[in-house]
C-alpha cells in the first residue's frame, strides 16, 4: 500500500516512512475544506498509478506535528520529499494532472530546498 491517511493510519505510516527510499508526496488539507474533499479521489488515484512513491493525506488540524513550524494558508498545499529533503512545498490547484506533471519532472537526486516541514519520517 502506498496511500496513508495520517490521522487514521499513523502507526503504519511511521513504519513505512522508516524504510521508504522514494519520493513522499503529502497533501495538507482540512476536513471542512470542500476543495480538499473533491481532490482526495484524484490524489488516491494518482497514488495507485505511482506505486514507487508514498502518498500521505494530512489533516492539518488533526496532525499539526506533520507541518513542523510551517503554516498552510491555501488548500491543497503539497509537499514532495526525497530521502534527502524537500523538493517542493506549496499550494497547487486541485487538479491531479498538475501534481502528475510535477512528479514526472522530479527525481530523488535533485537539489533540495529549505522551505517546508522537516522530513515526515522524523515528525511522525
Amino acid at each position: 500500500m502506498n496511500f496513508f491517511d495520517a490521522q487514521t493510519e499513523s502507526a503504519a505510516l511511521a513504519q513505512r516512512l522508516a524504510s521508504h527510499q522514494g519520493l513522499v508526496v503529502a497533501c495538507y488539507c482540512a476536513a471542512w475544506c470542500d476543495t480538499c474533499g473533491g481532490y482526495l479521489p484524484g490524489f488516491r488515484e494518482l497514488a495507485g498509478r505511482h506505486p514507487e512513491h508514498l502518498f500521505v493525506w494530512v489533516d492539518i488540524e488533526e496532525n499539526e506535528a506533520l507541518l513542523d513550524d510551517e503554516d498552510v494558508e491555501n488548500f491543497p498545499t503539497l509537499l514532495v520529499q526525497s530521502p534527502g529533503g524537500n523538493l517542493f512545498f506549496g499550494a497547487m490547484l486541485p487538479h491531479p494532472e498538475h501534481l502528475q506533471r510535477l512528479l514526472q519532472s522530479m527525481n530523488a537526486s535533485q537539489p533540495t530546498q529549505r522551505e517546508g516541514p522537516g522530513l515526515l519520517k522524523d515528525l511522525i
